[in-house]
């Protein structure tokens, strides 16, 4: 038996270790209270962070090292080896060899991944993608770390442990997992106005890509080009899919994590396998230097874009990924990005959380790979031969030979030394740099909304409900009443309606909001709902709608073949034939893993059953035709399942083609209930129906017709 006497004393020793933040101010680890929380040391108000900041060294340190050993954010990712191809000269621009010598090829390794759950979440979770790219120069290793969204939630790194700690699971009891619908996350972005051109895009369709190769990737923050005379261009990455940007419906996102729940991943490695390679545009946006004050927002702030329509983007190269990983742990898991990993021609700009970054990489990899010769795992390795007095070290494998570890040196003959400007040695670019050291946000960070309002505006109206809907979902999980109603408040200033909207799902009022944010000046605490200049600003911005994106191929699509013992093989054949013509990929669902035997006695092998899949991972379903495939199909053993299958695959406005003798199939589920013309739903008396079938994929969806949908089901 239990000593309580023993017990009460060990809880003493816990509860004499553990503490509560309850009416407690902010202090360093060492106990110095913390005067400003939301802003890094910086040399004047829109300078460069400064090294001394020990308050932003101590609070980056400690959450780069709070994961052993998956990475605290991107954990859960997929890769791909590829090539870069450059298809137009940036030599004007910059001196990086790679970007300047049209048709050169530079090798890359690109990883995807999901920011806030683990290594075991799914691939669906509403959340940013990292899209980051190693590229493997003849002048070392660039990392492109980018995003599949080209803004992001915080203006200054200084934040960033505090918006990773409120979207992962609360640490009372470890949930949610991989889902920002929690009290804490929505406390966080509540009270930081900064975060609401992000929100816009992580509540918009964005945010469930229908594959990796159908979402874009930016850069995030504006770098500057560096060209041979030192003129300074401001630069914006982006990687266009040629496949175009598509989403998934986010009510096929909760079903495909429970169906399969590594769905990109799975396209992923399944396209490069089939020859399929995913494919971007590689573009810039260009700035002049002088010309960086000519914006109505500041090209520093890294929850800005800088709209297509005043500077569009140039297409100079081709990402095409052309190899899957031989060992996942060895290549996707064990790469290291840094976005200071950089060449001559690429250099910073003072975007303060570029600069946090700048610091925070490096760290995260001492801890999570053991050390700092992580550059010597093989996938991390440059392609260039290193040469450098930095020696031992945990797992250090080159061997370095010789007595001579420093520079400079006599007994080595200077060896290694230092390379000159004409021999391709980096030198950073050279700007004044001055001002007050301070520990503030520029006031041209100040605008929170404007943007995020230019965001909403351009959306389609099926864009607009799907935000809307996701809004409502994501604060319908918040168990405050307080701070539903503060979130309501804070879409009141991007649109009144969607704040009405959302308010009437949530059961609280629309209020006027008074800002906690310290960057705002002391006047602009306050701001009228009613301001007729917010309620005027219309404009809109057609490339942040994907209702504007490609919409010419199916390639790598995914077709699913609903059949039956008596399927018609002909036209089965037919219609396979002019599909994977398209690249598309067919899979054959029958009612079991039997094989199938067609009318002409051959048997078709299906790669799924209805009891093992869905309609939620494909793009699109043909209904074999046949009478007495039809017939099989509506016994009672298969009818639930297979009506359940089409009327799915209707509610989420996919392409459906039902092949000739299906008509009992059709007229039994919801697409013969429809009221409207729907050019997704092809029949068995269209003469065109391979061409009408094939092009209602390409459109993606008929998004228009989904309320009508919803409404049946």
């Amino acid at each position: 038996m239990k000593d309580p006497k023993k017990t009460n004393e060990k809880l003493d020793q816990l509860e004499s270790h553990s503490t509560s933040n309850d009416q407690e101010m902010l202090t360093t680890n060492q106990g110095l209270k913390i005067n400003n929380n939301q802003d890094s040391l910086k040399a004047g108000d829109r300078g460069a962070t400064l090294l001394e900041d020990f308050i932003l060294r101590e609070k980056i340190t400690h959450f780069d090292h709070e994961r052993i050993p998956e990475r605290v954010v991107h954990a859960r990712g997929s890769g791909a080896h590829g090539v870069f191809k450059l298809t137009k000269s940036l030599a004007e621009y910059t001196k990086a060899k790679f970007l300047t010598e049209v048709g050169k090829e530079t090798p890359v390794f690109v990883r995807f991944s999901t920011v806030a759950g683990n290594r075991g979440s799914t691939d669906l979770a509403r959340d940013v993608r990292g899209f980051a790219v190693k590229f493997y120069t003849e002048e070392g290793n660039y990392d492109l770390v980018a995003n599949n969204i080209p803004v992001f939630f915080i203006q200054d790194a200084i934040k960033f442990p505090d918006l990773v700690h409120a979207v992962k699971p609360e640490p009372h009891n470890e949930i949610p997992q991989a889902q920002s619908a929690h009290d804490t996350f929505w406390d966080f972005i509540s009270l930081m106005p900064e975060s609401m051109h992000m929100i816009m895009w992580l509540m918009s369709d964005r945010a469930i890509p229908r594959s990796f190769s159908r979402m874009e990737g930016f850069g995030v923050h504006s770098f500057k080009f560096i060209n041979e005379e030192g003129k300074v261009h401001f630069v914006k990455f982006h990687f266009k899919p040629k496949l175009g940007v598509h989403s998934v419906a986010w009510d096929e996102a909760q079903r495909i994590s429970g169906v399969d729940p590594d769905f990109h991943k799975r396209d992923l490695w399944e396209s490069i396998e089939n020859g399929m390679f995913p494919e971007w545009d590689f573009g810039v946006q260009l700035i002049p230097e002088e010309d960086e004050d000519k914006f109505d927002f500041d090209l520093l702030d890294p929850t800005k874009i800088v709209p297509e329509e005043e500077v569009p983007v140039q297409l100079v190269g081709t990402l095409t990924l052309n190899k899957n990983p031989e060992n996942f742990f060895a290549e996707t898991e064990q790469i290291a990005f840094h976005p200071g990993h950089i060449v001559p021609g690429i250099d910073f700009s003072n975007d303060p959380l570029l600069q946090g970054r700048l610091f925070s990489y490096t760290d995260t990899q001492l801890i999570r790979l053991g050390g700092p010769n992580f550059h010597e795992i093989p996938i991390n390795r440059s392609i260039k031969t290193v040469h450098n007095n930095q020696r031992d070290g945990y797992m250090r494998q080159q061997i370095a030979k010789g007595k001579v570890s420093y520079e400079p040196n006599s007994i080595g003959g200077g060896c290694p030394f230092q390379a000159m400007m004409s021999e391709g040695g980096f030198t950073s670019h050279q700007e004044r740099v001055s001002g007050t050291k301070v520990r503030q946000r520029s006031e041209s960070f100040v605008d929170h909304y404007s943007q995020a309002k230019l965001f909403y505006n351009s959306q389609s109206e099926p864009e607009k409900m799907h935000l809307q809907n996701a809004l409502i979902f994501e604060l319908s999980k918040v168990t405050m009443p307080e701070i539903r109603e503060r979130m309501v408040g804070q879409l009141a200033f991007i649109d009144r309606a969607l704040a009405f909207k959302v308010a009437e799902n949530l059961g609280v009022e629309v209020k006027e909001l008074e800002f906690p944010n310290q960057s705002l000046p002391a006047d602009s605490n306050h701001v009228d709902l009613q301001s007729e200049e917010r309620e005027a600003h219309t404009k809109i911005s057609g490339a942040l709608s994907m209702q504007n994106t490609i919409k010419d191929t199916i390639k790598g699509r995914k077709i699913g073949f609903i059949m039956a013992n008596g399927a018609d093989a002909g036209a089965i054949n037919d219609l396979k034939t002019k599909l994977e013509a398209e690249n598309a990929v067919v899979e054959i669902i029958g009612p079991s893993m039997a094989p199938v035997k067609t009318n002409d006695g051959s048997s078709l092998i299906p790669k799924h059953s209805l009891t093992s899949t869905a309609s939620v991972c494909f793009d699109a379903l043909f209904i074999a035709a046949g009478e007495d495939s039809t017939k099989e199909l509506l016994t009672p053993l298969h009818k639930h399942r297979v009506l359940n299958f089409i009327n799915e695959a209707y509610k989420h406005c996919k392409a459906i083609y039902f092949g000739e003798g299906t008509e009992p199939l059709y007229t039994n589920s919801n697409v013969g209930l429809k009221q409207h013309e729907d050019p997704a739903i092809v029949t068995w008396d269209d003469a065109a129906g391979a061409d009408k079938f094939i092009k209602a994929i390409a459109e993606h969806r008929v998004w228009h017709l989904e309320l009508e949908r919803n409404a049946q089901n």
